[in-house]
């Protein structure tokens, strides 16, 4: 089975050799759109040729390079990041198990991509902030952390499963991911100028509001109606006196 509308996002990859391996296992279960962003390395050296074997010509030849995340993800509909990191703004955590039904959800037309963060320190914060929902593999308590291409292959394998026996999560209807960062960021001005938001450190409650809008699957009709409220709040702001 292929899987066109599921992308693969590495982002800031510092190994040729993970590069290469993890373009081998997106061919072992049907995934073709590799996205990296910011490579450390030249991704298609001979370290990443060599691992890459019989995906060298397609898979890896063709990876798409930005220079940003959110670049990476223009026309997504649902995004996964990676992380073994459980902070208080990240309670939506899957199973690998559940990929399949995630993208299940979201039928053959729609976009998903499942986001791997460095080999040093993972995604960030502000990458993490863009995601839907996050998958961490469950490991020893002695070492947390997977080499990137072992997360890879666990999740490609799970993400590959046939989706009719997992629990299916309707998203067909969501808003593209560039609709809602639009959005968020339209959020985000119209809450300072109301000084809803500690101007000392404004991400603090943005980052639950983002948690809570991505649990919401908003579809488009939704993103435009809170842009309506945020623009009412803005001109609130600016007329009714303190």
């Amino acid at each position: 089975m292929e899987f066109p509308n599921i992308r693969i996002v590495l982002v800031e990859p510092q190994g040729a050799l993970n590069i290469g391996s993890v373009c081998r296992v997106m061919k072992n279960f049907g995934f073709s759109d590799l996205r990296i962003v910011n490579p450390r390395v030249n991704h298609l050296d001979k370290q990443a040729r060599d691992m890459a074997v019989s995906a060298k010509d397609t898979i890896l030849k063709d990876a798409k390079i930005y220079d940003s995340l959110p670049d990476a993800l223009q026309g997504c509909h649902y995004v996964i990041g990676t992380s073994t990191r459980h902070g208080k703004y990240r309670q939506e955590v899957l199973e690998p198990e559940q990929l399949a039904g995630k993208r299940g959800g979201l039928g053959h037309t729609m976009q998903m991509g499942l986001v791997f963060g460095p080999e040093d320190h993972g995604l960030k914060t502000a990458d993490l902030d863009l995601c839907d929902s996050f998958v961490t593999v469950r490991t020893s308590e002695s070492l947390h952390s997977l080499n990137l291409a072992q997360a890879a292959t666990i999740c490609l394998y799970e993400l590959s499963k046939d989706a009719e026996t997992q629990e299916i999560y309707e998203l067909r209807d969501k808003a593209p991911f560039e609709e809602m960062e639009e959005m968020f960021q339209h959020m985000k001005e119209a809450l300072g100028k109301a000084n809803y938001l500690n101007p000392q450190n404004p991400e603090h409650i943005i980052h639950t509001y983002r948690r809570i809008f991505s649990r919401a699957n908003l579809d488009s009709r939704e993103v435009i109606i809170l842009h309506g409220l945020w623009s009412r709040l803005e001109y609130a702001s600016k007329h009714v006196p303190d």
